[in-house]
């Protein structure tokens, strides 16, 4: 005697349903996965590629009603822009804040500005620099 088959013969009803699944599965993957690597290099590019200043700070001399800070700015010799630094005092308020501009065409710029507090600070923090 023999057995008989239960799979249906072969290429006379087409795929079956879980090849359908699978397939569309696939496609769905490759289209989340292309969109969210385009995602990461856009926001990748903008990040450092659009760039074009940074800073630290060196060291920082505090008094009573300012800060003088020792800056050293990189930028592109062509870039224009700010930085914007701060000052605390020992409670943790901020007692000063400005912008610092950078308008030279040098590509390195070792600068020493003086940061006007409300009362001592008692640190000199880099918030960021800006292009524009």
């Amino acid at each position: 005697m023999s057995t008989a088959s239960t799979r249906p013969p072969e290429g006379r009803y087409g795929r079956s349903p879980d090849e359908r699944a699978d397939r569309k599965l696939k496609i769905a993957g490759a289209v989340l996965g292309t969109a969210l690597l385009a995602l990461v290099g856009y926001f990748g590019y903008h990040y450092v590629g659009q760039n074009e200043i940074s800073a630290q700070v060196i060291t920082f001399q505090a008094s009573d009603d300012a800060v003088r800070v020792h800056l050293e700015v990189h930028k592109d010799a062509d870039a224009r822009g700010y930085c914007t630094l701060r000052s605390q005092d020992t409670s943790g308020d901020e007692v000063g804040r400005a912008d610092f501009r950078f308008d030279q065409r040098a590509t390195r710029i070792d600068k020493m500005v003086t940061l006007r507090t409300t009362a001592r600070g008692s640190t000199a923090e880099l918030l960021g620099c800006h292009a524009g």
